[in-house]
Formats: C-alpha cells, sequence, structure tokens
C-alpha cells in the first residue's frame, strides 16, 4: 500500500466512510466502523478514446481538474477535462443514508466536434495479507473481490462486462488490454471494461459503478444481493442524500452567523458548515466513540496513526457537538463510549478504537482522564440534564480516586495537613519500597514528565466534582438513606479541596520559571509551549491578566508566533518541520478573548481562516510557504476548536 496522506475530501454514511485526493481517486474506504476496516489499496478508474491508451481520470497530462460538493452536502463532485479528446468527464460521489452503498456516478460529455468511442475501466487493489488472501469473482454487471470474512463488490447499474482480467492486469491495463479466460481467480487486483460506446459531439452519457463491503456468505446470497443493488433507482437516491445533508446542516446551524459580505465571511460560514458535516463521519453510531481523523498513515512512515478515538481530543469535539445541538451524539460518549473504556482503577488509556477495544498506545496522558471528568460536566452546563450528571457521578468518581493517588505520587502532595499525619504510619511507608505510577506523558505525547497542561487539567477535573456535588446535593445518591455514603462525599470534598490548593502552589513553586519571568511546560526542558493556555482556558487555574501570565504570553509570542502568523506547538517542535498548528491559533483567540484583546483574538483567528483547504476542511498543521493544511485534513479536533472558539468570538462582538 503506498503513501497516501492528504484526505482532501471526505464523504460517508452512519457507518461508511469514503477518503478522496484532490483529483477525485478513492483512497480508502472503511466500513462498518470509521477506522476498521480499511479495504482499499487502490481504487482508479480510466477511459480509452478511440483507440488510445487508458487514460486515467486521477492522472494525465492533458486532464484539468476541478473539485467541489454539493453545496451544504457530503456529495463530491470532480470534473475532469480531458483537454487532448475535449472529453469533459463528471464524477459525483456519494453514499446513500439507508444502505451502505458507494455510488460513483460518471456523466462524460463531448466537448469536440468528432466522434468519441468511449471505453470505461476500473482498476481495484485490496489490502490483502498472507492469512487473508483475496480472490475475485466475475458476476453480472462487474466484479466481486472476497477474502474469508468480507467482499467488496464493484458493478455497474445498467452494463455489462466487456472485457474483465483477474490475473496480471498490472501489465495490460495501461494499454487497455485486458482480457482473461477464468471467471475465478486468486489476486487481490482486477480490472473490468465497460463500452460506454458512440459519444457525438454534444451529447453525453452516463455510468453509475457501485461499490459495497458485505460478508463473505454463500455465493447466491451475494449475488442475489448484487442483483438488488443494480436495481435501485440512483437518481432518487442522490435527491434524497442531498436532501438530508442540508437538512441536517440545517438542524444543526446553531450559531447565528450573519448573512456574508465579503469572501472572508463567506470563508467563516464555509468552515462552520463543513464542520457540521463532518462530525456525523466521525462517530462511531453503536458507542458514540469519535475517531480522530480519517487515517492518514497506515505504513506509519510520519506518526503512530490517527484514526482512533483518544478520550481527551473526543472530549473537545463533543463540547463543539453540544454547541452544534448534537446532544444525543455527546451524551452516547459520555455514557457508552467512556463507561465502555474505563479501566478497573478508574483511568483512561491514550487511545480506543471507537468501538470501545483498546487500541495501539505508547504510554498513558493523565490529561485523558481529567478531560473526561471535565467534559460530562461541560455537556451538563449546556443540557442541564441532572439525571445525566448523576448517572455519570460514578464513573467520574472513580476517574477522581484514579488522579487523587496520580497527584499524590508525583507531586509529594499530601491529602492531610502536616499536623495530621500517623508518624509510625509514615515511618513504615518510608521503609517499604514504593513503585509510582508510570510517569505521564504530556499534550502532545512526546515527552515524560511532569507538565502544566496536565497539572491544569487535574485542578479542573477536582474543581468539576466539587461542582457535581453540588449541582447533585442530597440527591446525589440519596443521602439521608445512606449515611456512610455523605461521611465519605464530605471526607472526599475536604481532600480535594487540599490537593487544590496543593496543585497551585505546585505550579507557582514548580512551573514559574524566574529566569524567565514566565511558566514553562515542565520541570525538565522549560520550554515554551501553547498548551500552557490550557491553565487560562478552558480550566482556569491561571487568570489570564495576571503579570506571569501575561509575561508568559509575550514569551509565548517571541518563541512561537512564526512569521505568517501561525503558532507553533511548542519551541524546537521537530515533528513534521515544525509547523504551525490551527489549534495552537485557536487557542491564544480563546486567550486574548479571556483577557478582553478582541484585536489580538481575531488576530489570531484570522490566520485559521486564510490557510482552511480548499473544501474548508482544517488541518492538523500549516505549511508556512503554501499556507495550506499540510498534515492529517478533517482533523476533528482542529474544527472543534473552531466551533468552540467561533461561539465565544460572537458572544465577544
Amino acid at each position: 500500500m503506498g503513501n497516501k496522506y492528504l484526505n482532501e475530501a471526505i464523504i460517508g454514511n452512519r457507518n461508511m466512510l469514503a477518503t478522496y485526493t484532490e483529483r477525485g481517486e478513492l483512497q480508502r474506504l472503511y466500513f462498518p466502523c470509521k477506522d476498521q476496516k480499511q479495504y482499499i489499496n487502490f481504487f482508479q478508474t480510466g477511459v480509452k478514446i478511440n483507440g488510445s491508451d487508458v487514460i486515467y481520470l486521477h492522472e494525465d497530462i492533458n486532464n484539468v481538474y476541478k473539485q467541489y460538493y454539493d453545496t451544504d452536502t457530503n456529495i463530491l463532485n470532480t470534473e475532469i477535462t480531458n483537454t487532448y479528446f475535449n472529453l469533459k468527464m463528471l464524477q459525483t460521489d456519494f453514499i446513500l443514508m439507508k444502505d451502505d452503498i458507494l455510488v460513483k456516478k460518471y456523466t462524460f460529455m463531448n466537448e469536440s466536434k468528432i466522434d468519441l468511442n468511449i471505453q470505461f475501466y476500473v482498476y481495484s487493489g485490496l489490502i490483502t495479507d498472507n492469512n487473508n488472501m483475496m480472490s475475485c469473482k466475475m458476476v453480472d454487471g462487474g466484479m466481486l473481490q472476497y477474502a474469508h470474512d468480507y467482499t467488496i463488490s464493484t458493478v455497474a447499474k445498467d452494463y455489462k462486462v466487456m472485457r474483465h482480467q483477474i490475473h496480471g492486469s498490472k501489465d495490460t491495463i495501461k494499454r487497455g488490454e485486458i482480457y482473461d479466460k477464468d471467471y475465478i481467480g486468486m489476486s487481490p487486483e482486477c480490472s473490468v471494461c465497460y463500452d460506454i460506446g458512440n459519444l457525438e459531439p454534444g451529447k453525453k452519457k452516463e455510468i453509475y459503478i457501485l461499490c459495497t463491503v458485505g460478508e463473505n456468505t454463500n455465493i447466491s446470497k451475494m449475488e442475489e444481493e448484487i442483483d438488488r443493488v443494480r436495481r435501485i433507482d440512483y437518481a432518487k437516491e442522490y435527491s434524497r442524500v442531498k436532501s438530508y445533508w442540508r437538512k441536517y446542516v440545517k438542524d444543526h446551524y446553531s450559531i447565528n452567523l450573519k448573512e456574508a459580505k465579503n469572501s472572508y465571511e463567506e470563508k467563516v460560514i464555509e468552515i462552520y458548515k463543513r464542520s457540521i458535516l463532518l462530525f456525523p463521519l466521525l462517530i462511531n453510531q453503536e458507542t458514540g466513540g469519535i475517531v480522530s481523523s480519517p487515517e492518514v498513515d497506515e505504513n506509519l512512515t510520519q506518526c503512530g496513526r490517527y484514526a482512533y478515538c483518544w478520550p481527551r481530543d473526543a472530549v473537545f469535539v463533543a463540547k463543539a457537538m453540544d454547541l452544534l445541538k448534537m446532544e444525543k451524539e455527546t451524551e452516547k460518549f459520555y455514557k457508552i463510549f467512556c463507561k465502555k473504556t474505563q479501566s478497573k482503577n478508574g483511568m483512561w488509556e491514550q487511545r480506543f478504537y471507537t468501538d470501545g477495544k483498546l487500541a495501539p498506545s505508547w504510554g498513558y496522558q493523565v490529561d485523558e482522564t481529567a478531560s473526561v471528568v471535565y467534559g460530562v460536566y461541560e455537556h451538563y452546563l449546556m443540557t442541564k440534564n441532572e439525571k445525566f450528571l448523576k448517572e455519570l457521578l460514578p464513573m467520574c468518581e472513580r476517574a477522581i480516586e484514579f488522579l487523587k493517588r496520580y497527584v499524590k505520587d508525583w507531586l509529594g502532595l499530601e491529602s492531610k495537613g502536616e499536623h495530621d499525619k500517623d508518624k509510625v504510619k509514615e515511618e513504615i511507608e518510608q521503609n517499604v519500597k514504593h513503585t509510582k505510577y508510570h510517569v505521564s506523558y504530556d499534550l502532545w505525547e512526546m515527552c515524560e514528565g511532569v507538565h502544566l497542561y496536565s497539572l491544569a487539567s487535574i485542578y479542573s477535573a477536582f474543581e468539576t466534582i466539587l461542582k457535581m456535588y453540588q449541582v447533585l446535593g442530597k440527591n446525589v445518591s440519596d443521602f439521608e438513606h445512606n449515611r456512610l455514603k455523605e461521611e465519605k462525599i464530605e471526607k472526599n470534598k475536604l481532600e480535594i479541596e487540599r490537593l487544590l490548593n496543593g496543585i497551585k502552589q505546585y505550579i507557582n513553586t514548580n512551573l514559574f520559571d524566574d529566569e524567565k519571568k514566565c511558566y514553562v511546560r515542565n520541570t525538565d526542558d522549560k520550554k515554551m509551549d501553547i498548551s500552557i493556555l490550557g491553565a487560562v482556558t478552558p480550566f482556569h487555574v491561571l487568570k489570564p491578566k495576571e503579570k506571569k501570565m501575561q509575561n508568559t504570553i509575550e514569551r509565548i509570542n517571541m518563541s512561537l508566533r512564526t512569521y505568517t502568523g501561525g503558532y507553533q506547538r511548542f519551541e524546537q517542535d521537530h515533528y513534521r518541520n515544525g509547523n504551525p498548528w490551527p489549534i495552537a491559533n485557536m487557542w491564544m483567540t480563546l486567550y486574548y478573548l479571556e483577557s478582553g484583546e478582541k484585536r489580538k483574538a481575531r488576530e489570531a483567528f484570522d490566520f485559521v481562516i486564510k490557510t482552511c483547504g480548499k473544501h474548508y476542511f482544517l488541518g492538523e498543521q500549516i505549511d508556512n510557504s503554501t499556507m495550506k493544511p499540510d498534515w492529517v485534513i478533517g482533523l476533528g479536533w482542529s474544527h472543534a476548536m473552531f466551533i468552540i472558539v467561533l461561539e465565544k468570538l460572537l458572544k465577544n462582538t
């Protein structure tokens, strides 16, 4: 499988997700979850015109491209005009809402002055391994590629296969000379050809290519399903998909934006609507798990992969979804996914598959656990649903117990006053070897230690549990009938209050650099880091206008702000050449809004608007030289921060 780093466009439904290049090449197809499984190694289409070699739609020197979505939908159009033959081809990709079928409609328009005889080719290679080999069987209208546990069918609606090749397509496809006497064979790569026929000047023809994913059951059932798929009226289905997504945008257009007066304001609105359309494509509809983004690097050449659910990232997405009136999706994330993935000791691991299974990880981040507690209460603030809060309280209490142990362990904080210590017990503890919790990674998963952002998130989680107790009061667990529970909670409150004071004192003593006159990110390298702002927003440990914080902002501007106005994550960031991150700019925006500096807030926000992708997707990073997304296009966290910032910006205008 080749490296396919940039998903320029994304479409999907409840269960299926597909990504594309800017030239319309299908890169990935996920089903039945947004992170498992991905089937496509490559999927290429082409035309043979008047006896020419195959002209690939995704790459030819004479092809001119234009790509766009149908307005307010997840329907993608790619116009390919071959200037040599003056043949215009419109590729329209969409996925049905009630059927998991990827539809690829191709419309051919002859803009030349001569007849064009057209043959259409599909060349498909699926991901395979020695323990789950791919084979192919020719069926009516196309091909059925299959392994032990699944099948991929690629068929045309109203066309018969003109020619096919199961073995050796790689050697013959470019000349358009595919041929095979076998109707079945063992190969992950195969090709089919359809005869579009003669196309007169000014005329047009169309073909629907239909892709489905299913189980490998008995052959007659699979062939019956293919017959059913070919009988569907896809012109009607196109209208239904378009209506569904436009209604979806309308239903969730909850942040009241004024009508755009210029191109800048149009961009803001388009990013806003694209965020609404993106979030449902990232969600596991069964569990509420939220994938960070569609995958970009299966071969691990640049990163540890992205198609997983980090609890922390998902908390920010959940907050954004609440702002967009997607409360049911948010509630499912906390009530199903978070409950399912919490460890016995109360923590959440680094990342999971969206179905709740533990994903590959390389350590843990304590802010993952703290963020969930913070997020539960943020959802309550949006909904005022005390029943939800009461149901999630035990889960949050287990998380708090873990965080209390972590804080005492790593910061050396005691929950009791010095005068309350049991001297005998203290001597015993000193003589017994104690193994600390594994050291935590920072927010960026690059260095281990004690970090300001992590401590701020724990501080916020502690404050949050106290707020939960205050909201629920006697109703939290029928305290009047459970004196032991009430006493335990009162003791817990006192302990947490002491730990809150201890964390704040630790931050000011150990994470403020007297030489630099500013806060630093950790106790080791003491670098400037945009995540320091987390102590101001969203966690409110530090106040934006206190002198120490203002000094820190000056230092951040000197060390992290690039010549384009984009902010890096931290000093000497070498990941992907240390590009600016939209998240960093939006964090600066939030800080300046907290400090009342609206002009500076707008400047930081403007960089994000100016550098969005061609379809108004936000990436993880921006290339300073091109001012375009450079990595992980369609990052959920970036879009979540955009929604959170946009809502706050409008409140401050």
